[in-house]
């Protein structure tokens, strides 16, 4: 989960939106992610397609409830964000809009639920590799005043690809993607909830929070490693 009290100008957003798309584009003509998303049984036009539609996703947060929360406290964030912190918090009024980023979270879980009918994966090899991933998230994920509920970006990848291969090696690809996204959305989005109410934020985002979120990249990672 990010925090949504800051962020870039729009032509900063604008510099770093057709970066991103320079950024994927090559990376799938060159094959890494195409290595991926063919193991997946998707093509490159789709599979560009998605990524794309990730990443404009991404700038998409959809409110979803309302809750009270504690003011920040400016000496509790990290030095370097700290004055860029105090400027947001005058928006700050004692309430915390949860919402869903459509990038970071609606669209991966679409996709996890389209490799679930269309892969041949047993239940519950899906809910033991996505129960131990979202234990070590849960886990190792600690909450950033100022900036979100901070993750060591290799540990779910790497758990959901082993995780994979230990329980279904045909099927490692699909089961990978799917437990390394669902993994971080519950274990480090969903399961720390209660600490967005003391972190002063006016908006927390499930999934990111205007960027190009990690969760649907995890996935990918995953996928690679298994």
């Amino acid at each position: 989960m990010r925090m949504a009290n800051l962020r870039l100008p729009f032509s900063g957003r604008v510099l770093l939106f057709i970066f991103l798309v320079a950024f994927l584009l090559t990376f799938v003509q060159i094959g890494i992610l195409t290595i991926a998303f063919e193991k997946l049984g998707l093509s490159q036009r789709s599979a560009f397609l998605l990524l794309l539609t990730a990443l404009m996703g991404s700038a998409i947060n959809l409110p979803l409830f309302r809750v009270k929360s504690e003011p920040l406290d400016p000496e509790t964030v990290p030095e370097p964000l700290r004055e860029l912190v105090r400027r947001s918090m005058r928006d700050f009024k004692g309430v915390t809009v949860i919402a869903v980023n459509v990038g970071g979270c609606l669209i991966p879980l679409t996709f996890s639920f389209y490799l679930m009918r269309h892969s041949a994966l047993a239940v519950m090899d899906m809910v033991l590799a996505t129960l131990v991933v979202t234990i070590l998230c849960r886990a190792l994920s600690r909450p950033m005043p100022g900036v979100g509920i901070a993750l060591p970006v290799f540990i779910a990848p790497v758990a959901a690809a082993l995780a994979a291969l230990l329980l279904d090696t045909q099927n490692s690809a699909p089961l990978a993607y799917i437990s390394g996204t669902l993994g971080v959305l519950i274990g480090a989005d969903l399961l720390r909830l209660g600490d967005i109410r003391k972190m002063g934020t006016p908006v927390a985002s499930i999934g990111g929070a205007g960027s190009f979120d990690g969760i649907f990249l995890t996935g990918l990672v995953a996928v690679l490693l298994a």
